[in-house]
Protein backbone atom coordinates (compact mmCIF):
# COMPACT_ATOMS: atom_id res chain seq x y z
CA UNK A 1 0.00 0.00 0.00
CA UNK A 2 1.20 3.32 -0.95
CA UNK A 3 1.42 7.10 0.78
CA UNK A 4 0.83 10.10 -0.77
CA UNK A 5 1.51 13.33 0.10
CA UNK A 6 0.65 16.44 -1.86
CA UNK A 7 0.09 19.89 -2.59
CA UNK A 8 0.21 22.32 -5.45
CA UNK A 9 -0.47 19.26 -7.56
CA UNK A 10 -3.07 17.30 -6.03
CA UNK A 11 -4.91 17.08 -8.53
CA UNK A 12 -2.55 15.40 -10.84
CA UNK A 13 -1.68 12.99 -7.84
CA UNK A 14 -6.02 12.07 -7.94
CA UNK A 15 -5.38 10.14 -11.17
CA UNK A 16 -2.46 7.65 -9.83
CA UNK A 17 -3.62 3.94 -10.35
CA UNK A 18 -2.34 2.85 -7.50
CA UNK A 19 -3.84 1.32 -3.65
CA UNK A 20 -3.66 4.21 -1.42
CA UNK A 21 -3.53 3.59 2.31
CA UNK A 22 -2.82 7.31 3.15
CA UNK A 23 -3.08 10.91 1.60
CA UNK A 24 -2.05 14.03 3.36
CA UNK A 25 -3.29 17.61 1.54
CA UNK A 26 -1.68 20.40 2.39
CA UNK A 27 2.10 22.20 3.39
CA UNK A 28 3.99 20.10 5.98
CA UNK A 29 7.55 20.56 8.11
CA UNK A 30 9.89 17.94 7.58
CA UNK A 31 9.38 17.30 11.34
CA UNK A 32 5.47 16.26 10.72
CA UNK A 33 6.11 14.34 7.71
CA UNK A 34 8.55 12.38 9.61
CA UNK A 35 7.03 11.33 12.77
CA UNK A 36 3.92 10.34 10.76
CA UNK A 37 5.51 7.72 8.49
CA UNK A 38 8.92 6.78 10.19
CA UNK A 39 7.58 3.75 12.06
CA UNK A 40 4.40 3.64 9.07
CA UNK A 41 4.55 0.49 7.14
CA UNK A 42 4.03 1.57 2.99
CA UNK A 43 5.10 0.48 -0.07
CA UNK A 44 5.90 3.74 -1.92
CA UNK A 45 5.77 7.33 -0.59
CA UNK A 46 4.51 9.67 -3.82
CA UNK A 47 5.65 13.35 -2.21
CA UNK A 48 4.58 16.65 -4.10
CA UNK A 49 7.96 18.80 -3.16
CA UNK A 50 5.77 21.74 -2.61
CA UNK A 51 4.17 19.85 0.45
CA UNK A 52 7.11 20.34 2.28
CA UNK A 53 8.07 23.63 3.79
CA UNK A 54 10.84 25.21 2.73
CA UNK A 55 11.92 22.40 0.27
CA UNK A 56 13.67 25.22 -1.55
CA UNK A 57 16.56 24.63 0.82
CA UNK A 58 18.12 21.86 0.48
CA UNK A 59 19.20 20.89 4.11
CA UNK A 60 15.22 20.29 4.37
CA UNK A 61 15.44 17.15 1.86
CA UNK A 62 18.54 16.40 3.43
CA UNK A 63 17.25 15.99 7.11
CA UNK A 64 14.03 14.06 5.45
CA UNK A 65 16.89 11.62 4.02
CA UNK A 66 18.48 10.65 7.18
CA UNK A 67 14.97 9.75 8.62
CA UNK A 68 13.16 8.30 5.71
CA UNK A 69 13.88 5.10 3.32
CA UNK A 70 14.30 6.89 0.50
CA UNK A 71 14.34 4.12 -2.20
CA UNK A 72 10.86 4.01 -1.13
CA UNK A 73 9.95 7.85 -2.14
CA UNK A 74 9.15 9.29 -5.52
CA UNK A 75 9.86 12.59 -5.17
CA UNK A 76 7.76 15.03 -7.87
CA UNK A 77 9.59 18.24 -8.26
CA UNK A 78 8.05 21.73 -9.52
CA UNK A 79 9.09 24.05 -12.37
CA UNK A 80 11.11 26.18 -9.32
CA UNK A 81 14.60 27.53 -10.80
CA UNK A 82 15.92 26.14 -7.46
CA UNK A 83 14.21 22.34 -7.49
CA UNK A 84 15.22 22.23 -11.15
CA UNK A 85 18.75 23.33 -11.05
CA UNK A 86 21.31 21.07 -11.71
CA UNK A 87 23.00 21.87 -8.63
CA UNK A 88 20.04 20.69 -6.58
CA UNK A 89 19.50 17.43 -8.85
CA UNK A 90 23.21 16.85 -7.60
CA UNK A 91 22.64 16.76 -4.22
CA UNK A 92 19.69 15.05 -3.75
CA UNK A 93 21.16 12.08 -5.44
CA UNK A 94 24.36 12.36 -2.97
CA UNK A 95 21.52 12.21 -0.09
CA UNK A 96 20.74 8.53 -1.94
CA UNK A 97 17.38 10.21 -3.59
CA UNK A 98 17.59 9.16 -7.09
CA UNK A 99 13.37 8.91 -7.57
CA UNK A 100 12.84 11.98 -8.69
CA UNK A 101 10.73 13.50 -11.60
CA UNK A 102 7.79 16.15 -13.03
CA UNK A 103 5.01 14.50 -14.11
CA UNK A 104 2.70 11.32 -13.79
CA UNK A 105 4.10 9.05 -16.40
CA UNK A 106 7.59 9.57 -14.93
CA UNK A 107 5.77 8.62 -11.08
CA UNK A 108 4.15 5.38 -12.88
CA UNK A 109 7.35 4.69 -14.58
CA UNK A 110 9.61 4.85 -11.27
CA UNK A 111 6.84 3.02 -9.46
CA UNK A 112 7.26 0.03 -11.69
CA UNK A 113 11.58 0.80 -11.93
CA UNK A 114 12.92 2.36 -9.31
CA UNK A 115 16.06 3.99 -10.52
CA UNK A 116 19.55 3.21 -9.03
CA UNK A 117 22.50 5.21 -8.95
CA UNK A 118 23.28 4.45 -12.16
CA UNK A 119 20.43 5.72 -14.14
CA UNK A 120 20.78 8.97 -12.46
CA UNK A 121 24.47 9.45 -12.54
CA UNK A 122 24.94 12.12 -15.17
CA UNK A 123 23.24 14.89 -13.02
CA UNK A 124 25.26 14.14 -10.47
CA UNK A 125 28.31 16.48 -9.57
CA UNK A 126 31.19 14.72 -7.02
CA UNK A 127 31.76 18.57 -5.50
CA UNK A 128 28.29 18.40 -4.22
CA UNK A 129 28.87 15.37 -2.70
CA UNK A 130 31.11 16.93 -0.31
CA UNK A 131 28.98 20.09 0.21
CA UNK A 132 25.86 17.82 1.51
CA UNK A 133 28.06 15.68 3.94
CA UNK A 134 29.88 19.14 5.57
CA UNK A 135 26.56 21.14 5.91
CA UNK A 136 25.36 18.37 7.99
CA UNK A 137 28.52 17.15 10.05
CA UNK A 138 31.44 18.93 8.50
CA UNK A 139 34.64 20.55 9.97
CA UNK A 140 32.56 22.84 12.13
CA UNK A 141 30.91 20.36 14.10
CA UNK A 142 34.11 18.80 14.86
CA UNK A 143 33.72 15.30 12.63
CA UNK A 144 36.39 14.19 11.04
CA UNK A 145 35.89 11.47 7.93
CA UNK A 146 38.75 9.50 6.98
CA UNK A 147 39.35 6.89 3.84
CA UNK A 148 41.49 3.97 3.39
CA UNK A 149 42.31 2.38 0.56
CA UNK A 150 44.71 -0.32 -0.86
CA UNK A 151 47.12 0.60 -3.55
CA UNK A 152 48.40 -2.49 -4.20
CA UNK A 153 45.97 -5.89 -3.68
CA UNK A 154 45.51 -7.53 -0.37
CA UNK A 155 47.25 -4.32 0.71
CA UNK A 156 45.07 -5.03 4.00
CA UNK A 157 42.86 -1.79 4.16
CA UNK A 158 39.86 -3.67 6.43
CA UNK A 159 42.09 -4.90 8.85
CA UNK A 160 43.72 -1.42 9.12
CA UNK A 161 40.32 -0.03 9.54
CA UNK A 162 39.26 -2.30 12.19
CA UNK A 163 42.92 -1.78 14.30
CA UNK A 164 42.32 1.93 13.73
CA UNK A 165 38.79 2.10 15.18
CA UNK A 166 39.94 0.05 18.12
CA UNK A 167 42.47 2.24 19.12
CA UNK A 168 41.23 5.48 18.45
CA UNK A 169 37.70 4.48 20.28
CA UNK A 170 39.51 4.45 23.66
CA UNK A 171 39.73 8.37 23.45
CA UNK A 172 36.81 9.52 20.96
CA UNK A 173 33.90 7.83 19.35
CA UNK A 174 34.39 6.58 16.40
CA UNK A 175 32.48 4.29 13.69
CA UNK A 176 33.48 2.59 10.18
CA UNK A 177 32.00 1.86 7.11
CA UNK A 178 32.21 -0.46 4.69
CA UNK A 179 31.87 0.24 0.96
CA UNK A 180 30.34 -2.40 -1.66
CA UNK A 181 31.96 -5.56 0.48
CA UNK A 182 30.73 -7.32 3.52
CA UNK A 183 33.79 -8.24 5.35
CA UNK A 184 33.07 -5.96 8.33
CA UNK A 185 30.50 -9.16 9.55
CA UNK A 186 33.12 -10.67 10.55
CA UNK A 187 34.42 -8.90 13.23
CA UNK A 188 31.39 -8.57 15.31
CA UNK A 189 31.35 -4.95 16.14
CA UNK A 190 28.18 -3.40 15.80
CA UNK A 191 29.75 0.19 15.25
CA UNK A 192 31.27 -1.49 11.89
CA UNK A 193 28.88 -0.99 9.41
CA UNK A 194 28.78 -2.38 5.55
CA UNK A 195 26.67 -0.37 2.41
CA UNK A 196 26.85 0.33 -0.94
CA UNK A 197 28.47 3.26 -2.72
CA UNK A 198 24.78 4.32 -3.60
CA UNK A 199 23.72 4.10 0.21
CA UNK A 200 27.26 5.55 1.39
CA UNK A 201 26.05 9.48 2.13
CA UNK A 202 22.75 8.10 4.49
CA UNK A 203 25.18 5.34 5.89
CA UNK A 204 27.60 8.27 6.95
CA UNK A 205 24.58 10.28 8.29
CA UNK A 206 23.85 7.62 10.65
CA UNK A 207 26.91 8.48 12.52
CA UNK A 208 27.14 12.07 12.30
CA UNK A 209 27.12 12.45 16.40
CA UNK A 210 30.60 10.89 16.22
CA UNK A 211 34.25 12.61 16.50
CA UNK A 212 35.43 9.88 13.58
CA UNK A 213 34.37 8.34 11.04
CA UNK A 214 36.20 6.06 8.83
CA UNK A 215 35.71 4.35 5.72
CA UNK A 216 37.13 1.34 3.63
CA UNK A 217 36.49 2.71 -0.01
CA UNK A 218 37.43 0.10 -1.75
CA UNK A 219 36.43 1.60 -5.26
CA UNK A 220 33.72 3.98 -4.35
CA UNK A 221 33.93 7.21 -6.19
CA UNK A 222 31.20 8.50 -3.79
CA UNK A 223 33.86 7.64 -0.55
CA UNK A 224 36.60 9.48 -2.65
CA UNK A 225 34.53 13.23 -2.77
CA UNK A 226 33.01 12.61 0.69
CA UNK A 227 36.41 11.79 2.69
CA UNK A 228 37.96 14.42 3.89
CA UNK A 229 41.19 13.21 3.96
CA UNK A 230 42.72 9.31 2.56
CA UNK A 231 44.97 6.99 3.90
CA UNK A 232 46.47 4.72 0.80
CA UNK A 233 48.04 1.45 2.03
CA UNK A 234 51.10 0.02 0.31
CA UNK A 235 52.43 -3.59 1.26
CA UNK A 236 55.84 -2.86 0.42
CA UNK A 237 56.91 -7.10 0.15
CA UNK A 238 59.13 -7.73 -2.93
CA UNK A 239 56.12 -9.85 -4.45
CA UNK A 240 53.39 -7.59 -4.40
CA UNK A 241 55.49 -4.26 -5.45
CA UNK A 242 56.86 -6.33 -8.31
CA UNK A 243 53.27 -7.17 -9.17
CA UNK A 244 52.09 -3.88 -9.15
CA UNK A 245 54.82 -2.27 -10.88
CA UNK A 246 54.85 -4.90 -14.08
CA UNK A 247 51.15 -4.36 -14.16
CA UNK A 248 51.34 -0.79 -14.25
CA UNK A 249 54.83 0.68 -14.40
CA UNK A 250 53.91 4.47 -13.32
CA UNK A 251 51.24 2.83 -10.95
CA UNK A 252 52.94 4.86 -7.52
CA UNK A 253 52.72 8.29 -9.76
CA UNK A 254 49.50 9.37 -9.21
CA UNK A 255 50.63 9.00 -4.99
CA UNK A 256 53.39 11.65 -4.74
CA UNK A 257 51.21 14.22 -2.87
CA UNK A 258 49.16 11.68 -1.06
CA UNK A 259 48.92 10.35 2.74
CA UNK A 260 50.66 6.72 2.01
CA UNK A 261 51.83 4.35 4.51
CA UNK A 262 53.59 1.23 4.30
CA UNK A 263 51.80 -1.22 5.88
CA UNK A 264 52.50 -4.35 7.20
CA UNK A 265 56.37 -3.64 6.59
CA UNK A 266 59.73 -5.02 8.07
CA UNK A 267 61.05 -2.16 5.86
CA UNK A 268 64.22 -0.34 7.93
CA UNK A 269 64.92 3.67 8.12
CA UNK A 270 67.03 2.99 5.35
CA UNK A 271 65.08 0.98 3.03
CA UNK A 272 62.07 3.24 3.66
CA UNK A 273 64.31 6.09 2.07
CA UNK A 274 65.53 4.03 -0.77
CA UNK A 275 61.96 3.73 -1.15
CA UNK A 276 61.29 6.87 -1.40
CA UNK A 277 64.07 7.94 -3.62
CA UNK A 278 62.85 5.14 -6.40
CA UNK A 279 59.13 5.69 -6.69
CA UNK A 280 59.51 9.34 -6.21
CA UNK A 281 56.89 9.45 -3.47
CA UNK A 282 56.96 10.37 -0.02
CA UNK A 283 56.32 8.13 2.74
CA UNK A 284 53.62 9.10 5.37
CA UNK A 285 54.60 6.44 8.05
CA UNK A 286 55.84 3.00 8.07
CA UNK A 287 54.02 0.57 9.12
CA UNK A 288 55.51 -2.85 10.93
CA UNK A 289 52.58 -5.71 11.25
CA UNK A 290 50.64 -5.43 14.19
CA UNK A 291 48.25 -8.05 16.00
CA UNK A 292 44.90 -7.28 15.57
CA UNK A 293 43.54 -9.22 18.73
CA UNK A 294 45.36 -7.21 21.29
CA UNK A 295 43.63 -5.39 23.50
CA UNK A 296 45.37 -2.36 22.92
CA UNK A 297 47.49 -2.12 20.00
CA UNK A 298 49.85 0.48 21.20
CA UNK A 299 51.67 0.35 17.60
CA UNK A 300 48.73 2.15 16.31
CA UNK A 301 49.56 5.38 18.85
CA UNK A 302 52.40 7.27 16.87
CA UNK A 303 50.59 6.96 13.53
CA UNK A 304 47.50 8.54 14.94
CA UNK A 305 49.37 10.59 16.80
CA UNK A 306 50.88 12.02 13.41
CA UNK A 307 47.22 12.76 12.06
CA UNK A 308 46.48 15.11 14.60
CA UNK A 309 44.82 12.53 17.53
CA UNK A 310 46.50 14.23 20.51
CA UNK A 311 44.00 12.54 22.80
CA UNK A 312 46.32 9.26 21.70
CA UNK A 313 49.19 10.38 24.31
CA UNK A 314 47.39 10.31 27.65
CA UNK A 315 49.59 7.11 29.34
CA UNK A 316 52.76 6.05 29.78
CA UNK A 317 52.23 3.03 27.75
CA UNK A 318 51.60 5.96 25.15
CA UNK A 319 54.94 7.82 25.90
CA UNK A 320 56.84 4.67 24.99
CA UNK A 321 55.26 4.28 22.09
CA UNK A 322 56.53 7.92 21.18
CA UNK A 323 59.91 7.43 22.21
CA UNK A 324 60.22 4.15 20.06
CA UNK A 325 58.71 5.53 17.09
CA UNK A 326 60.84 8.44 17.02
CA UNK A 327 62.18 6.56 13.63
CA UNK A 328 58.92 5.47 12.24
CA UNK A 329 58.50 7.91 8.78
Amino acid sequence: MNVIIANRYSAMLQNLNIDIIKRMDGEFSVDEIISTFQNFYFQRMILDITALKNYKDIKTLQKLSISLDMDKVILLLDDSEESSSTSYLSKLISMGIYNFTKNIEGIMYLYNNPNTYRDVAQYHQLDDVKEVVVEKFGPSSGNRIIGIKNINAGAGATTFTYMMKKQLQKNYTVAAIEVDKRDFMYFGDKDMESTSNDQLGNTIAKYSDRDIILVDMNNSNAAQAICHEVIYLLEPSMIKLNKLMLSNPRALASYKDKKVVLNQSVLSSKDVLDFEYESRIKVFYNMPPLDERAKDIQGMDPFLLKLGFERQSNGENTKKNKLLGLFNL
